[in-house]
């Protein structure tokens, strides 16, 4: 076809913007054969499209606060916003997810049944495992029969 349409298909693939989309010149003619969105991920995957890295601007204060933060000031009590409990919630409610995810991934492979599910549902609410792998650990120990390459699997869902 033409290269706007690789161009474009690019920049939807890439979920940039089309003047962000790069053709590099030896792969000019490729991008001009390449019809579907398949032929477009090949070209991305191979590097002759691309997208230019994005620009952020940052006024020179903020400059100035990152290299601060980096040393370690501006990081004090005085600078913290909000309780404890409130800033802690966010990493409480990512962890939860997290496992949750997987409980939900050993029900649909059926490796465990629903009446097993609510319970280490239960305990999940309740907090009683710190990660994932303590919470797969705990339904190994339940008897519950996950091979290592599942157990891998599931530690990085």
């Amino acid at each position: 076809m033409t290269v706007r349409l690789t161009k474009r298909i690019a920049a939807d693939l890439l979920g940039r913007g089309l003047s962000s989309v790069r053709i590099k010149d030896a792969a000019m003619a490729d991008a001009e054969k390449a019809i579907t969105r398949e032929d477009v991920r090949v070209l991305i995957k191979k590097g002759d499209v691309y997208a230019v890295k994005e620009k952020r601007n940052i006024s020179t204060y903020g400059k100035l606060l990152k290299a601060k933060r980096a040393k370690g000031r501006s990081r004090g009590t005085g600078r913290k916003k909000g309780t404890i409990k409130a800033r802690k919630s966010i990493e409480y409610k990512k962890k939860i997810r997290a496992q949750r995810r997987v409980l939900i991934a050993l029900k649909q492979d059926k490796t465990i049944n629903n009446e097993l599910f609510k319970e280490f549902y239960k305990l999940v609410r309740g907090g009683s495992f710190p990660s994932k792998a303590s919470l797969l650990g705990h339904i190994r120990d339940e008897g519950i029969n996950i091979n290592d390459e599942r157990f891998k699997q599931l530690k990085h869902i």
